[in-house]
């Protein structure tokens, strides 16, 4: 456990249990809608792709896409693997606040689509209608659960000098962030 150096990319990983950061990670979480997936081709080309997102309690994020979308084909073609940052866009320089989360992500399975829509559209303002036959085959849409292995939320910024900031981050513990009773969407 440290405080964020630059022999550990300047992560801190004392303060992933404080139940202050924890909270303003929901909160981060539960008033962005949007967030850029990153994923890569096998020959390392990366891509970004915004998504609207929906989550669950155990912080498991959702959303829909195309089978042939260049971001899906990636998530076939590499194991899942991928990473989501989740941030305001309107905060000044410095003044940001974001999630970045890695983990792996599938297609939601056929008998819990019915289960992941709602996550969706709750957070959708156009009263949307989905049914699983929208996600299901002959449909070229899937809806697709990351499932997160780690997290982590903007830290200070540290003063090397007057003109010298360093972004950090803080390394969150996940399973604080699920036991938080009202976490989830």
């Amino acid at each position: 456990m440290s405080q964020a150096t630059p022999e550990n990319g300047w992560v801190n990983t004392t303060e992933g249990h404080n139940p202050a950061v924890i909270a303003r990670a929901r909160q981060i979480l539960a008033g962005t809608i949007y967030g850029t997936l990153a994923t890569s081709r096998p020959d390392g080309l990366p891509w970004a792709s915004p998504i609207f997102f929906g989550y669950d309690a155990a912080w498991n994020l959702y959303w829909s896409s195309t089978l042939v979308a260049q971001h899906s084909q990636n998530l076939y073609a590499n194991q899942g693997r991928a990473a989501i940052a989740i941030y305001s866009t309107d905060r000044s320089e410095g003044q940001g606040q974001g999630l970045y989360l890695s983990g792996t992500v599938a297609e939601v399975e056929t008998a819990a689509v019915e289960t992941v829509i709602p996550l969706l559209l709750q957070r959708s303002a156009s009263g949307q209608r989905r049914t699983a036959a929208d996600y299901l085959p002959p449909s070229p849409r899937r809806l697709y659960r990351f499932q997160p292995q780690t997290v982590w939320i903007t830290g200070d910024r540290i003063a090397l000098s007057d003109t010298i900031l360093i972004d950090t981050k803080i390394q969150l513990d996940l399973s604080s962030l699920i036991a938080t009773p009202d976490s989830g969407s």
